[in-house]
């Protein structure tokens, strides 16, 4: 089984880092990227299903639930799993002192036929995941003063 688990603190009020965040569309900027695309397919409450296109052309669909009240969001992807046996996804908020403490933890295992291992995985996943934290806190914070100018 592959973990990781990394985090960042963005200055900026809850709810705005939470909406941001669950930006599905606005990931194409959030995350570096990494992604061509980043579309809703359906939205049912608190239950969305998306598509990721990453930049090598390659997409999956995914869902996540949001649950902004409780200060978490959970997400697994869904089709095609393959390169992964399963890939689960926690956000964290936590409130601190210092503004709100945005973590991530992927837990996932590959499939024995991938090209990569659950060790070489984790390796790739915490650097992607700490670069991309960076520009989540950057973006949202940005966002946060000019809406406050």
């Amino acid at each position: 089984m592959g973990h990781t688990c990394n985090s960042i603190i963005i200055n900026a009020p809850y709810a705005k880092i939470f909406d941001i965040s669950n930006d599905i569309p606005l990931w194409t900027k959030l995350f570096g990227g990494e992604y061509q695309k980043a579309e809703i397919v359906e939205k049912i409450d608190n239950l969305i299903t998306f598509r990721l296109t990453d930049d090598e052309g390659k997409s999956w669909v995914s869902w996540r639930l949001l649950f902004k009240d409780k200060y978490f969001a959970y997400a697994e992807r869904k089709d095609p799993l393959f390169p992964f046996k399963y890939m689960k996804i926690i956000w964290l908020y936590t409130p601190k002192p210092q503004g709100v403490e945005l973590t991530w933890i992927q837990h996932f295992e590959m499939d024995d036929k991938a090209k990569f291992n659950d060790e070489q995985v984790e390796g790739f996943i915490n650097g992607h995941s700490k670069d991309n934290l960076k520009i989540f806190k950057e973006v949202i914070e940005k966002e946060t003063a000019r809406q406050n100018a």
